[in-house]
């Protein structure tokens, strides 16, 4: 039976509304006349106006008139770059409102009949139920047993508590009247069921639905809508997760009534209960797929719109990560662990961030070997010494000054600074010297006393300045071994430095998020790049030029990755830290090896012998669909005047 032949019969019914309390009663066994009679007078006084006396009682109960405008903690959900869900973010209410047509009508029906199958006759109180439950209740000398509607349910969820009391008992019935008069059937049944607990966490029907058969709300079977509409009374009990005999027989009495009452054929109820129900798995807590990245985006989100919104307001989060390049990121990083260690490199942890130079997005987040071991998000929390990866600021802020070509001869010779304090003499990795020597030889080979010489022509305040215009928010101190990368960076703020080298010196702010969507799909935050160009274009192009060169003859050759691809090694003193930052126009990655507590590698790791190779890689992996893309020309831009 349809809700609009339901709502056919109402005013036939209706002038019978007390009736069936009386019959109900007196045939209950054997009761005094004096029972009956009480019962009955208390149902008639309730039901024909007694109401409205006792409504005097409760003059502070809530309007509910702010059910129009009532919105109920809702399920946030992030997804990937190409709409893979990722996680979802909730409080203790994991809910996902759905409308009322979008609700299969098997399972409509299913929760009618078994909850309250006078829903479209009674105007928010069942006179035949509270007759029942007044004589239950008086032989019980206590409140054991209910009369609720449907809608009387709905006020208990929205306003009122759980408990056993005459009083709120009342309040409800006034509360559920009320309600009746402001709302329509079908306002009121679609509050219900987007209110009402599921079980295992799971607030209002679509989120159920998912939860129990990894299907919509409006794509269940009878079979299914029986099983769901039986679970309401007691979700726990018969919850096909914890006893799925005891669940196929709460889902048979459903069927059964269902029968009774006409709106299936007993041929229906008994296909139902011999169809097994495909029950998947409980979702609310469910970890997330691609954990560093959820935690970087909730971040993100928690700093723009406060923990509230993102618990409980049911946005939707279009993440910039592509979760299948994620996925062979970390299983990359945790094979080239177990390779490290083969070869004898005392490495606890490995970092790769990967940043789309077009954009700014951040396309992968690796953190470290073992999320379920170490939540330390090393991609984005951990400052560590670049080394000589930060030379290339250096040298940028030299052509940019426009005293410097990559063929300018700097002097690679010993010399030694006072810094105020105490002397500091810049050494090369092998303590040997060049002499004379141009900047890309220099850079290639990565020597660092030119770099501090070029740090010094410059200005290191100029460096920093660099730095900052490049997204690079770190502390930085302008020391005058600062070209030698002392102060500390993550790996995402050098593959976001890199990303601007990349789209030759166009910069937009790094981001997670692609997009953020409220619970009615409106817009409430777009991160579409706008990018701004923050470098000189001869400079930047001129850097390319020379960091090409690290990959195909310089301390990078393990990065080959046979197209235009540019990029610098970084080691540390002691090889704490080792680096590989490059990038092809397409995607600028940064690899990190280290120790939480700082611990030496071992003797001989060194960037490019050990976080190139995973460099390499990575990008032959991400790039294997990527057409082949050139780098600017530097002779195309005009070079800064000194």
């Amino acid at each position: 039976m349809t809700s609009s032949s339901i709502r056919k019969k109402k005013t036939k019914n209706q002038k019978n509304l007390l009736f069936p309390t009386l019959r109900f009663i007196s045939g209950i066994g054997k009761v005094s006349a004096n029972t009956v009679l009480a019962v009955s007078m208390l149902a008639s006084a309730i039901v024909s106006g007694g109401l409205v006396g006792l409504a005097l009682s409760f003059r502070n109960l809530p309007d509910v008139r702010v059910l129009r405008d009532f919105v109920p903690s809702e399920t946030s959900y992030i997804y990937d770059i190409k709409g893979r869900l990722l996680t979802s973010i909730h409080g203790e209410e994991h809910r996902e409102i759905t409308t009322l047509d979008q609700i299969s009508p098997d399972l409509k029906r299913a929760v009618l009949a078994i909850e309250d199958s006078h829903f479209y006759i009674h105007q928010g109180i069942n006179p035949y139920s509270i007759g029942r439950a007044a004589l239950v209740n008086f032989r019980e000398q206590a409140v054991v047993e209910g009369a609720s509607t449907l809608t009387m349910q709905l006020v208990k969820n929205v306003f009122l508590s759980n408990e056993r009391s005459v009083t709120r008992k009342l309040a409800e019935a006034i509360l559920a009247i009320r309600i009746e008069q402001v709302f329509s059937k079908e306002e009121i049944l679609e509050m219900y069921l987007n209110n009402i607990y599921w079980g295992h966490n799971n607030y209002g029907v679509e989120t159920a639905a998912q939860s129990y058969f990894n299907k919509s709300a409006s794509e269940l079977n009878l079979a299914e809508s029986a099983m769901m509409a039986g679970l309401i009374q007691a979700p726990e009990r018969y919850s096909p997760f914890i006893n799925y005999e005891e669940t196929k027989r709460r889902q048979s009495s459903v069927l059964s009534r269902m029968a009774a009452l006409g709106w299936i054929t007993p041929e229906q109820a008994e296909e139902a209960r011999l169809e097994p129900l495909l029950v998947g798995e409980p979702q609310a807590w469910r970890d997330s797929d691609s954990p560093y990245i959820t935690d970087a985006v909730l971040k993100e989100l928690r700093e723009r719109f406060g923990e509230e919104v993102v618990s409980k307001g049911g946005i939707s989060v279009q993440a910039t990560i592509d979760s299948q390049l994620q996925e062979e990121a970390e299983q990359l990083v945790q094979e080239e662990h177990r390779r490290l260690h083969r070869f004898g490199v005392k490495a606890d942890q490995v970092a790769l961030v990967a940043v789309d130079p077009r954009t700014h997005f951040v396309k992968v987040l690796v953190g470290g070997v073992d999320y379920d071991s170490s939540q330390f998000n090393r991609g984005i929390q951990s400052l560590r010494q670049p080394g000589s990866a930060f030379k290339p600021f250096v040298y940028y802020a030299a052509f940019a000054s426009g005293k410097f070509t990559p063929y300018s001869i700097v002097s690679d010779t010993r010399i030694t600074y006072f810094d105020g304090f105490t002397n500091y003499t810049p050494r090369n990795y092998g303590g040997t010297f060049a002499g004379k020597v141009s900047i890309y030889d220099s850079l290639i080979k990565s020597r660092n006393i030119p770099a501090v010489k070029i740090g010094q022509s410059v200005g290191l305040d100029n460096v920093i300045d660099v730095t900052r215009k490049l997204g690079i928010t770190s502390p930085l101190s302008p020391v005058i071994s600062l070209p030698l990368g002392p102060n500390g960076v993550s790996p995402l703020e050098m593959a976001g430095a890199y990303a601007t080298f990349a789209s030759n010196g166009w910069h937009s702010d790094l981001t997670t998020i692609v997009r953020v969507t409220d619970s009615e799909g409106n817009v409430i935050l777009d991160n579409t790049p706008k990018p701004k160009l923050v470098l000189n274009e001869w400079a930047t192009a001129s850097l390319t030029s020379v960091l090409k060169g690290v990959i195909e003859a310089g301390t990078a050759r393990n990065a080959n990755i046979n197209r235009p691809a540019a990029g610098k090694t970084g080691t540390t003193s002691s090889e704490r830290d080792v680096w590989f930052v490059g990038y092809v126009p397409q995607l600028a990655t940064a690899v990190w090896i280290g120790n939480d507590d700082n611990r030496p590698l071992g003797r001989g790791v060194t960037g490019g012998s050990h976080a190139a190779p995973i460099w390499r890689k990575f990008m032959l992996n991400a790039l294997e669909n990527e057409p082949i893309l050139y780098f600017h020309d530097p002779n195309k831009f005009d070079r800064p005047e000194s």
